[in-house]
């Protein structure tokens, strides 16, 4: 009786089902990556700009406060009554 060797082969690298990439020409594929970065770049610009924008808004909005009697006798952390 002759015995018989079950071989199970290794699939190769050609084998494996072709990728996105692997089909898209070298050059589309770095244009698409150099617009990804620019869009990564322009999101990253506008959420500064929206920042700042907050931050002024921070800034005039208590240097109003300052400049309003009412909330800064509100906001005083000294005990009037006691000066009466």
């Amino acid at each position: 009786m002759a015995k018989k060797k079950n071989v199970i082969s290794k699939p190769a690298a050609q084998d494996k089902p072709a990728t996105l990439k692997d089909l898209l020409d070298p050059i589309i594929l770095q244009k698409l990556k150099a617009q990804a970065d620019g869009m990564k770049a322009a999101e990253e610009n506008r959420k500064e700009e929206e920042r700042k924008q907050k931050e002024e808004a921070r800034k005039l909005e208590q240097k109003r406060l300052d400049n309003d009697f009412g909330h800064l006798l509100e906001n005083s952390g000294m005990d009037w009554k006691k000066y009466k």
